[in-house]
C-alpha cells in the first residue's frame, strides 16, 4: 500500500509498520520461501503498491493467481479479522468501530495488460532472431562451445551481408546457406563442421516442436509498451505462464532477454524517488541452472547496473542459494518465508538464508525462518541510507485486489480494453528476410547449376557425336579398304586360278592327245607304210589340230570352276574376319 511519504506499507511487525522507501526500491530485491508460504501473495502486495505510486510492474504469472490483480478485492472475515493488526487503534472506543476507519473502497484492482507468448491468454510477446542474439539462443537451445561459437560465426555472416534473421526459418535457412558453402567462409570466420551445423539443426527442430516457433516473429515487443501509466497508475503486464513454464529454458531465456533488453535501451537517470518500473522473477533458479558462467556475469552486470536506469530487479525462488552469491548480494529489499528443513541439506539452506540477513536481538533468525506461519515472513529493506535494516518477524499486508484467478470471461474484456498500440501484437508480419533473399539465392544458383549441367552435358553429347563419327569414318574407310582387298584378291586369285587351271587342264588334254596319237601309229605302221607321206602328214596335221581345240575349250571349262572355287572360299574368309 502507497502512503503519503513516499513509502510502500508491505508488512506490519510488533515495532510498527514496515515500509520499503521509495529511493531505495530499485536497488533490487528478493522474495523466498517454500511452497504454499506466501509468495505469491508477496509479489501481489508489492506489485499493486508500486502500482499505487504510478510505477509500472512486469510480472510472470505461473498458476493464474496473479490475474486477480486486475480485479478489486473484497471484505472477507479473514481480512476483518487481521484488520487491527495492520490498521492498530490507540483506545478500545476506536477498536470497536475498526472496520468502519477502513474504508472498503481502498479495495481497487490496478490497470492490467496480459501478454502471452503463445498468443492464447493475453497479446504475443515475440522477439526477432536477431534481437535475442547468439548467446542467448545458444542457451535455449542448449548447445555446447564449439556449436555456440558456429552459432556466432553464423550470426556474424548474417550482419556482414545484411540478412535479416527475423524468424527460426530465418535462421534455419541462414545455416543450411552456411553449411553448404562453408569452404567460402572458413578463412574469415572460422572452422564451421558440418556436424555442428546438424547439431544446431536439431536443436530448431526441438524448439519448433515446443511452440519456440511463436515467440520468433513480428512485431517484436516493444519494451518502451512496458512503462505505460493510466489514472496514474502503473499498468500491470502479467504473462502468462503456465504454459511456458512447461519449456524451462524457454521462460528463463524469455526473461533474460527481456531484462537485458530493457538495460539496452533504457538510458542512466540515476537515483530517482521511485522506479520506472519493477521486474518480478519467479522461480528464479530456472535463470540459473544450466547456465554458463559467461551469461551468470553478464546477468550480474546487468543487475549492478540497470538500477542506475531506473529498474528494480527483483527475485522469487524457494531457497536464496538457489540465487549465486555475487547477484544474491545485490538484492537489498528481501521478504523470506518459512523453510522447512526434513534434511541436512535443508538444514544447510535455512542457515545460509539466516546469515543474509542483519540478525535481531530478540530472536534467533535460524529458528524463526522454520517456525514461520503462512503470512509470515521475515523483512529487512533498505533504509533512506541504503543499510539493511534489523530483520523484522512480521505478517504481510493483505492484497487490495482479488486474491485469485480471474475468469475467462474478465480477461477477454480486458484484452478488448487494451490500446491500439498493444492489439498490433495480434497482426503477425512476415515481411521480406533472410529466408526470402536466400531462397531467390538459391533459386538462382539451382538455374545456374542445372545450366552448367546442360552445358556439360551438351558439350559431352557434342565429343560423343564427333567421337561416333570419328569412328565411323575410320570403320567406313577400313571397310573400303578391306572392300578394295577383297576385291583385289577376288580377282588376282580368279585369273591366277583360271590360268593355272587352264594350262594344266590343256597341257594334260596335249599329253593325252599325243600319247594316244603316237600309240596308233604304232599299230598302223605296216598298214600303212604303203600310203603316200604326203597324205600321212595332212592327216597327223588335222588330227593335232582338232585334239588342241579339244583340249583348249575342257581346260577354259574346268578353269573356271576353279577360279569360282578360289573366289567363293575368298568371300568366306572376308566374311569370317
Amino acid at each position: 500500500m502507497y502512503t503519503d511519504d513516499n513509502q510502500l506499507y508491505i508488512a506490519h511487525c510488533d515495532n510498527g509498520p514496515i515500509n520499503m522507501v521509495g529511493k531505495m526500491a530499485n536497488r533490487h530485491g528478493l522474495i523466498a520461501g517454500a511452497t504454499g508460504t506466501g509468495k505469491t501473495v508477496t509479489l501481489q502486495v508489492l506489485a499493486e503498491s508500486f502500482s499505487q505510486a504510478g510505477v509500472p510492474c512486469f510480472m510472470a504469472d505461473m498458476k493464474g493467481d496473479l490475474s486477480g490483480i486486475s480485479q478489486a478485492g473484497q471484505m472477507s472475515s479473514f481480512i476483518e479479522k487481521r484488520l487491527p493488526e495492520f490498521f492498530p487503534v490507540e483506545n478500545a472506543e476506536e477498536a470497536n468501530s475498526q472496520r468502519s476507519t477502513f474504508n472498503p473502497q481502498r479495495f481497487s484492482g490496478c490497470p492490467t495488460r496480459f501478454f502471452d507468448v503463445f498468443g492464447e491468454q493475453g497479446y504475443p510477446m515475440r522477439a526477432t532472431i536477431s534481437m535475442m542474439g547468439p548467446q542467448l539462443l545458444a542457451r535455449l537451445m542448449q548447445l555446447n562451445e564449439t556449436q555456440a561459437g558456429v552459432l556466432n560465426a553464423v550470426f556474424r555472416i548474417a550482419d556482414d551481408n545484411n540478412l535479416l534473421l527475423i524468424d527460426l526459418k530465418d535462421l534455419r535457412l541462414m545455416l543450411d546457406f552456411v553449411g553448404k558453402n562453408a569452404a567460402k567462409f572458413t578463412t574469415e570466420y572460422g572452422n564451421i563442421a558440418p556436424a555442428s551445423i546438424g547439431a544446431i539443426q536439431r536443436a530448431i527442430l526441438q524448439l519448433e516442436s515446443e511452440g519456440g516457433e511463436k515467440f520468433f516473429g513480428e512485431p517484436a515487443f516493444n519494451i518502451e509498451d512496458l512503462f505505460a501509466v493510466e489514472n496514474g497508475k502503473g499498468v500491470m503486464n502479467v504473462l502468462a505462464a503456465d504454459r511456458l513454464m512447461l519449456n524451462p529454458k524457454l521462460y528463463s531465456t524469455f526473461l533474460l532477454w527481456l531484462m537485458t533488453e530493457i538495460y539496452s535501451r533504457l538510458p542512466e537517470v540515476g537515483d530517482m524517488d521511485l522506479p520506472k518500473l519493477v521486474f518480478f522473477f519467479d522461480e528464479a533458479h530456472m535463470l540459473f541452472e544450466g547456465t554458463s558462467k559467461a551469461l551468470i556475469d553478464k546477468i550480474e552486470q546487468v543487475i549492478r547496473l540497470i538500477r542506475s536506469k531506473g529498474v528494480g530487479i527483483y527475485f522469487i525462488t524457494q531457497v536464496p542459494s538457489d540465487v549465486p552469491a555475487n547477484i544474491l548480494a545485490q538484492l537489498g529489499n528481501r521478504v523470506q518465508h518459512a523453510l522447512r528443513a526434513f534434511t541436512p541439506q535443508d538444514q544447510k539452506a535455512v542457515r545460509a538464508a539466516a546469515q543474509t540477513f542483519r540478525a535481531n536481538p530478540d530472536f534467533k533468525t535460524e529458528e524463526a525462518i522454520m517456525d514461520l506461519g503462512t503470512g509470515e515472513a521475515l523483512v529487512s529493506f533498505l533504509d533512506a541510507k541504503g543499510s539493511p535494516s534489523i530483520v523484522e518477524r512480521a505478517k504481510i499486508l493483505f492484497p487490495l485486489s482479488q486474491i485469485g484467478a480471474i475468469t475467462a470471461g474478465q480477461r477477454l474484456d480486458i484484452n478488448a480494453a487494451a490500446p491500439d498500440n498493444i492489439k498490433e501484437y495480434e497482426n503477425f508480419v512476415d515481411r521480406e528476410s533472410a529466408y526470402e533473399v536466400l531462397t531467390e539465392v538459391n533459386q538462382q544458383l539451382e538455374e545456374t547449376k542445372q545450366q552448367e549441367l546442360e552445358a556439360a552435358e551438351a558439350q559431352k553429347a557434342a565429343k560423343e557425336k564427333e567421337k561416333e563419327e570419328a569412328k565411323a569414318a575410320k570403320e567406313k574407310a577400313k571397310k573400303e579398304k578391306t572392300s578394295k582387298s577383297i576385291k583385289r584378291g577376288i580377282l588376282g586369285t580368279m585369273i591366277g586360278a583360271a590360268a593355272s587351271s587352264f594350262a594344266r587342264s590343256i597341257g594334260t588334254q596335249i599329253g593325252k592327245s599325243v600319247l594316244g596319237g603316237t600309240t596308233k601309229a604304232s599299230t598302223k605302221k605296216t598298214s600303212s607304210s604303203t600310203k603316200k607321206s604326203t597324205t600321212k602328214k595332212s592327216s597327223a596335221t588335222k588330227s593335232a589340230s582338232s585334239t588342241v581345240k579339244k583340249a583348249a575349250k575342257k581346260a577354259g571349262q574346268t578353269a573356271v570352276n576353279t577360279a569360282t572355287r578360289k573366289v567363293t572360299q575368298e568371300i568366306l574368309k572376308s566374311i569370317l574376319k
